[in-house]
């Protein structure tokens, strides 16, 4: 590997240097930024003379042993600071460097972190000559994922973090660059502003909404799923026809809701794969469970899966609360199709989801795991966005 040292690179408006005294006062300032402290692993708080000593001894000790490459990343005409982007580690067995970013406040939305990313990513390969480079992020942070698609990156599974943000989630993304996957100076590259990486990395990137449905004239709110919502899911868990038609654990236990909520829906809504709602009432209490997921192998085929409490059945919640949880994952999530499945017999099911809209298609033998551990005949529905026309009024609309 070639020896690192500091060096200015210029390309696509933007100016990276090595780290200077003067630059403090604009880090300190970035590194007050919710967002910042929230995914990366500055100190809390960060004070000014944090970002002293970035500035003026981390830095340029990092630059002289050789172990990383910081740089300052400026507007190329006006010199302000931009953000953050640099080789965190450097691996010279492997020829191999991790890039690592942040993009201040008043900086976003002018795809700095992908540019910034390019440069460095091009100097690494040029002039250190490595064979590849290595991009993690914490599960969640779906901006940090958006740069590194645009940049090249392929994100390619999932590991444990070495050193999460403090209070946030052990799991990260992990994603690999190599010299051929680099896009050229300027060009538009992968995940661009229209396409569907994109367009979910601004859904995700954000707290789950609340959507609405109405029923006559009473208003649904569909909510992510709340501590408090807990004891009623697990009574909802163990009445006999759920315990029938599903493949939730019996007996069912808190602990199995405690697990669910945080291991299933606010993973799901934390990888971007999936939205778990709390349906609840006028007073804003437990009547049903509404989900729509996105189909790892198609992403525009979402599937949907509902349950009510008993004491909610019969009122039509769930057919306009799948209707509207349907229509959010159409104009929002960009699907083309949401399935409903479920075995063969679950006829309240059944009725709910055609009350939706949903068409039946058939019947798909051994389609679905039962929980002895065997498989079972199960009914096939679909809907599409001009099914929703005349279809048990709902409406959805968000609020963060």
């Amino acid at each position: 590997m070639a020896r690192v040292e500091p060096v200015e690179l210029t390309e696509d408006g933007l100016l990276l240097r090595p780290w200077r005294a003067a630059d403090a006062d604009a880090v300190h300032r970035a590194c007050q930024d919710p967002d910042i402290q929230r995914w990366t692993t500055v100190p809390r708080p960060y004070l000014p003379e944090h970002a002293r000593a970035y500035v003026t001894e981390v830095s340029a000790g990092d630059w002289r042993a050789g172990s990383r490459a910081p740089f300052a990343v400026c507007d190329a005409v006006t010199g302000e600071l931009l953000a953050s982007c640099g080789l965190v580690s450097l691996d010279q067995t492997t020829d191999s460097g991790e890039i690592g970013y942040w993009v201040a406040p008043w900086a976003r939305g002018r795809g700095v972190a992908a540019r910034a990313t390019r440069a460095v990513a091009r100097w690494a390969f040029d002039a250190l000559r490595l064979r590849r480079l290595i991009w993690q992020a914490e599960i969640g942070n779906h901006a940090s994922r958006l740069a590194a698609l645009r940049a090249g990156f392929r994100v390619e599974g999932e590991l444990r973090l070495a050193h999460p943000s403090p209070g946030g989630r052990r799991e990260g993304w992990i994603g690999s660059l190599f010299p051929e996957d680099l896009p050229a100076p300027g060009a538009p590259g992968p995940a661009g502003p229209d396409t569907l990486d994109a367009r979910r990395a601004a859904v995700f990137g954000r707290p789950q909404p609340t959507l609405f449905a109405t029923v006559g004239a009473r208003e649904l709110r569909l909510r992510p799923i709340e501590e408090r919502d807990l004891d009623a899911i697990t009574e909802t868990c163990r009445d006999p026809r759920t315990i029938e038609w599903t493949t939730v654990p019996a007996p069912y236990e808190r602990a199995h809701a405690e697990g669910f909520k945080r291991d299933v829906a606010d993973a799901s809504w934390a990888r971007g794969t999936g939205a778990y709602f709390t349906v609840a009432d006028g007073d804003d209490r437990y009547v049903a469970s509404v989900d729509l997921r996105i189909a790892a192998a198609d992403p525009v085929r979402g599937m949907v899966g509902f349950m009510t409490a008993p004491h909610a059945r019969g009122r039509g919640y769930m057919p306009a609360a799948t209707a509207a949880l349907a229509a959010w994952g159409f104009t929002t999530l960009g699907l083309a199709r949401v399935e409903w499945r479920a075995f063969v017999g679950n006829t309240a099911s059944r009725r709910a989801a055609e009350k939706a809209g949903f068409t039946l298609e058939g019947t798909a033998r051994d389609f679905l795991p039962t929980r002895a551990g065997g498989r079972a005949d199960a009914w096939v529905a679909s809907l599409l966005p001009g099914d929703l026309t005349g279809a048990t009024s709902a409406s959805a609309g968000g609020e963060a």
